[in-house]
């Protein structure tokens, strides 16, 4: 079997309620490195270890709050682990959140050179791919282009920002629930497009609530409770264990 594109091994990340990350480095020194226990911290993922492979296609299961958004933040590099390691054998392409970091202020144009260039395409790869993008996000973000985001509709930003990203040619996608905005005629649109990119070999990382989705792209299952990994098996096992839990 070959090298396995994202290694987790015991991985972890702590959080303290109420107060910023950063500040855990001022409060080390402060403390001569020591680490003072406070009963407002709290681990959103522990001792998860996982294997993933180039082709792959895995969804990430869970209640809300149990760590499935954190875990796609730590492959995509914004967050940095406490405990244990995560390894990352390709490039990310990360769909995470609705503004799929757009700056509000710039317009749909602009956001388009931004985030692309800040995804590694080039001014020439956006030039001869823009027209394409926009064709893709639809007639009202068309009309919208040279207006700033932060006019745009939650469904507008989706179409834009999937747009863009579907464009990359990373190995690794990220996707966090974000299919579950838009109406059916984009979703129609996305599903074709990540069963492409699938054909085509890449890795894809769901996280979701809707089991259809899951099933659809998704042969293998990590369920998450707690912020422990308590299934890694196909995704009718990891979405039983779900189930088993919530009727619970």
């Amino acid at each position: 079997m070959s090298q396995p594109i994202i290694e987790a091994r015991d991985l972890g990340i702590r959080f303290v309620r109420n107060r910023r990350r950063q500040l855990r480095l001022r409060e080390m020194i402060i403390h001569r490195g020591g680490r003072q226990p406070r009963g407002d911290e709290f681990w959103p993922l522990r001792h998860v270890t996982y294997d993933l492979y180039p082709g792959e296609a895995i969804g990430v299961i869970g209640r809300n709050g149990t760590g499935k958004s954190t875990m796609l933040r730590l492959i995509a590099g914004v967050l940095i682990p406490d405990e244990g390691s995560i390894k990352v054998r390709g490039a990310v392409a990360p769909l995470l959140e609705l503004s799929a970091g757009f700056s509000n202020d710039l317009t749909g144009r602009e956001n388009v050179h931004l985030v692309g260039s800040l995804h590694g395409l080039t001014p020439n790869e956006l030039k001869h791919k823009f027209d394409e993008i926009i064709a893709f996000a639809g007639d009202q973000v068309e009309k919208a282009i040279d207006t700033p985001v932060r006019h745009y509709s939650s469904g507008m930003k989706v179409r834009l920002g999937f747009s863009i990203i579907s464009q990359l040619a990373h190995p690794i996608l990220l996707v966090d629930e974000v299919l579950a905005v838009g109406d059916a005629e984009f979703r129609k649109k996305c599903y074709a497009t990540m069963e492409r990119l699938l054909a085509e070999g890449r890795t894809l990382v769901l996280v979701s609530h809707n089991e259809s989705d899951l099933t659809r792209f998704c042969k293998r299952g990590l369920y998450l409770d707690g912020g422990l990994l308590k299934v890694d098996g196909t995704v009718t096992e990891a979405l039983g264990a779900y189930n088993a839990a919530a009727r619970r």
